[in-house]
């Protein structure tokens, strides 16, 4: 009835500032899907270590699954248990796109040609074990287990013993799930965009303090639309007089050495580019700052979103159209050490700036198509360049194991250490270096 729908959509609405628990995350979630059934999915991907949800809502015209030409984007927030502001602005970013679409021509588009993801905790049970809000630091910074789940993902510069907790391994399943391709993280205690790479080695820079990946200029492009879009970060004058960070972003490693962290594993197993979000200086700040700080990020979250759409995607066929999965294809000149290849739709995205680029798509046994592309500037048409493949021979079906989750920068660290000083082992390093950026 009229009334019940109406209620629904109050509930939805009512949002307040303050910091919500979980049965109040979880009545809020429900009540946002109840309410906008057609343009929200909400899913649990797993349970922490106390058994409570991870719960993730999907918003967009087609929330349910994947949409062959929409890209899928994430927000992740309150992976440390204490770190709260990320997990109340996404609740209340959820609010403002339910209730701004057909509303709103820029959110409408956005949610037309996005699939959005929104995960407002990744440590329920952190949240809760922090009784007394601090500025600083408390125990609820780490899972029921006493893990740091930002130093507990495979890393690509060295083993990373730590045991793989239920909250890394949902995530991990939800990546490898979904085809990402944009994300941010959203941290507290600092106010800075910070980016790939956290950890490093010689092959990517860090005698010179800084840990470069392939895709260098995007992600400062990425960073510089959030901290320029929000209020005061752009300002870089950091949270106290010893660290400021010009322009509001950093290179993660520049800042500090993390191993096991969360950005670098999307970018390098995931397919996905993903930043971290330092959003206060007081990791766990009154509530009555919330609305403040909801207003400070509000237009960066949302710029943010729209540049999913930057560079170039499209779909590898065979010679009767049908989709290649696992066909690599990735710009000349910006290997990854794990290459982007096709989904089982054939899809692939890659974000990259305005410009010229030579596109390589490979299918395994065949001969490489080399294309040349002019990528515009189309975040504001919310769609990347389309630009398909046909591979004319006969039709084939690839197929290709995943990419091992062993630090994959020490090979080549060691190719590379190697060809400096010639010897017989060169040629077998050099071979498993063709075949990592292969």
């Amino acid at each position: 009835d009229v009334v019940g729908i109406l209620c629904l959509v109050s509930v939805a609405a009512a949002l307040d500032f303050k910091y919500h628990h979980t049965e109040e995350l979880e009545a809020y979630l429900k009540s946002v899907h109840a309410a906008y059934p057609s343009l929200t999915h909400l899913h649990s991907i797993g349970r922490s270590v106390e058994g409570r949800d991870l719960w993730v809502l999907v918003l967009g015209r087609f929330p349910t699954h994947h949409k062959i030409g929409i890209p899928e984007f994430k927000y992740v927030a309150n992976m440390h248990g204490d770190e709260t502001v990320g997990r109340e602005i996404l609740l209340h970013l959820i609010e403002f796109l339910v209730t701004s679409y057909r509303r709103d021509p820029v959110i409408t588009r956005l949610l037309n040609t996005t699939r959005i993801h929104v995960m407002p905790t990744m440590n329920p049970d952190g949240f809760e074990a922090t009784k007394v809000p601090d500025c600083y630091y408390t125990q609820g910074r780490y899972n029921k287990n006493g893990e740091d789940l930002n130093r507990n993902f495979p890393d690509a510069f060295e083993n990373n013993n730590a045991s793989i907790q239920p909250e890394t391994q949902a995530v991990m399943n939800w990546i490898k799930n979904e085809t990402f391709v944009l994300s941010a993280n959203l941290h507290g205690g600092a106010l800075v965009a910070s980016y790939t790479f956290d950890n490093g080695n010689s092959v990517t820079g860090t005698l010179k303090g800084y840990s470069r990946s392939p895709d260098d200029d995007v992600f400062i492009h990425l960073a510089k639309t959030y901290s320029f879009n929000h209020a005061s970060m752009y300002k870089g004058t950091g949270c106290d007089n010893r660290q400021t960070f010009p322009e509001g972003i950093t290179n993660g490693y520049s800042w500090y050495q993390l191993e096991g962290g969360m950005q670098d594993y999307n970018y390098v197993w995931g397919q996905c580019f993903e930043i971290t979000l330092e959003l206060s200086c007081c990791k766990y700040p009154p509530a009555d700052q919330l609305e403040k700080f909801w207003r400070d990020n509000k237009a960066a979250l949302i710029e943010y979103i729209k540049q999913v759409h930057l560079g170039v995607k499209g779909q590898v066929t065979d010679k009767n159209g049908t989709p290649i999965p696992n066909a690599i294809v990735e710009a000349k000149g910006r290997p990854h050490v794990c290459p982007y290849r096709t989904n089982k739709h054939g899809e692939y995205f890659l974000l990259l700036l305005p410009g010229t680029y030579v596109i390589n798509a490979t299918v395994p046994g065949f001969k490489s198509i080399l294309e040349t592309v002019e990528i515009p500037d189309n975040t504001g048409n919310f769609s990347a360049l389309k630009h398909d493949f046909s591979f004319s021979q006969v039709s084939i079906q690839s197929t290709a194991g995943s990419c091992p989750k062993t630090p994959l920068y020490q090979e080549l660290e060691r190719a590379s250490s190697a060809a400096a000083k010639p010897t017989l082992h060169v040629f077998g390093l050099m071979t498993i270096m063709l075949v990592i950026f292969k």
